[in-house]
């Protein structure tokens, strides 16, 4: 398969971003590679534009990740929408100020951090809140649907191509006409002009590398990861893919998508994977996971099942009813 093009994850702060690109000998790899980077915009300084600034003159695309500060939820979702609209106008500002030059606009749609803490700190009491939120019905989740759609078009409008990140279980979610997940988690399904699936297999163990196959044919892109960095996240966060394992996800996600997400620049940096990734041989056969990938199939259809039935309650209840009569006449 042919090299697909890169594009890099950073979610750094001030200190960490001088770190990363002071030197030079980054920046030179990514020229090399002519991958681009998706920088997380976790504030609005001067030095944030100044690392810009650098990318833009040696012709390396950067997208701008949007974020909002850790006490508005960091990532976008329905209960935060009306500060995604103020940190657009904030970013536009600060974009025009220090005359920054963008490959598009990056939308990470993900629970609140704030509420996701406090759900695991609280444990399963704090679950069951949550999960409550999958069966009720709530105007709110369609008003930050228009919010965002509305967004999305006026960035659009300004002229900015944009990428949408989502966890894979959008694709069942639609299939199924449920939206009971998205709910339960404060996710949102808005229109893109790219969606990147986050298939980090390092995340989901040995259900990681089959997951990545099963959903990687419904794909626009494919995140690939971790290689560590990123918010602290407990256990997951020390869950990075040894070489071997980053190096067959790649190939593996080569095969369906022309473009590849990779979940951290500075994980790779950390790991000694940047100059790695200039001799991977693209053409490279690795095993294909189809016993893996079918194991996941068969848990999605499932899934499919239960969110189709969760979206129409009164047929789940006729539904029981009937086998309960079914049951009960065999057993007479």
């Amino acid at each position: 398969m042919p090299k697909p093009n890169l594009i890099f994850y950073c979610e750094l702060d001030e200190t960490g971003l001088l770190n990363l690109f002071t030197g030079g000998r980054v920046v030179s790899i990514l020229e090399q590679l002519g991958a681009g980077v998706s920088l997380g915009i976790l504030d609005l300084s001067d030095t944030r534009a100044d690392i810009v600034r650098s990318l833009n003159d040696a012709n390396i695309p950067v997208i701008a990740w949007l974020l909002l500060p850790k006490e508005q939820g960091y990532w976008f979702n329905s209960g935060n929408w009306p500060y995604a609209q103020q940190r657009y106008n904030a970013f536009k500002e600060w974009s025009a100020k220090h005359n920054l030059k963008w490959a598009g606009i990056g939308l990470d749609i993900e629970p609140d951090r704030n509420e996701m803490e406090q759900a695991i700190n609280s444990g399963w009491l704090g679950a069951l809140r949550i999960l409550r939120r999958g069966f009720t019905q709530d105007d709110g989740q369609t008003r930050a649907t228009f919010a965002y759609e509305q967004l999305i078009a006026q960035m659009r409008y300004d002229g900015y191509h944009i990428d949408v990140y989502h966890f894979p279980t959008i694709i069942d979610e639609r299939r199924a006409n449920s939206y009971t997940i998205s709910r339960i988690l404060g996710l949102i399904d808005v229109p893109a002009d790219r969606e990147v699936l986050m298939l980090y297999s390092s995340f989901l163990s040995e259900w990681g590398v089959g997951a990545l196959w099963s959903y990687a044919p419904q794909a626009q892109s494919i995140g690939v990861g971790s290689t560590g960095g990123g918010v602290d996240i407990g256990e997951l966060q020390d869950k990075v893919l040894p070489w071997d394992e980053f190096e067959r996800d790649l190939i593996l996600a080569s095969y369906h998508t022309s473009t590849v997400h990779i979940f951290s620049l500075e994980g790779c940096v950390n790991q000694g994977y940047l100059e790695k990734l200039l001799t991977v041989d693209w053409k490279k056969e690795v095993s294909i996971p189809r016993d893996d990938a079918t194991q996941v199939d068969r848990i999605r259809m499932l899934l499919r099942m239960v969110l189709w039935l969760s979206a129409r309650p009164r047929m789940l209840m006729w539904g029981t009813v009937l086998l309960y009569f079914i049951f009960r006449n065999k057993r007479k």
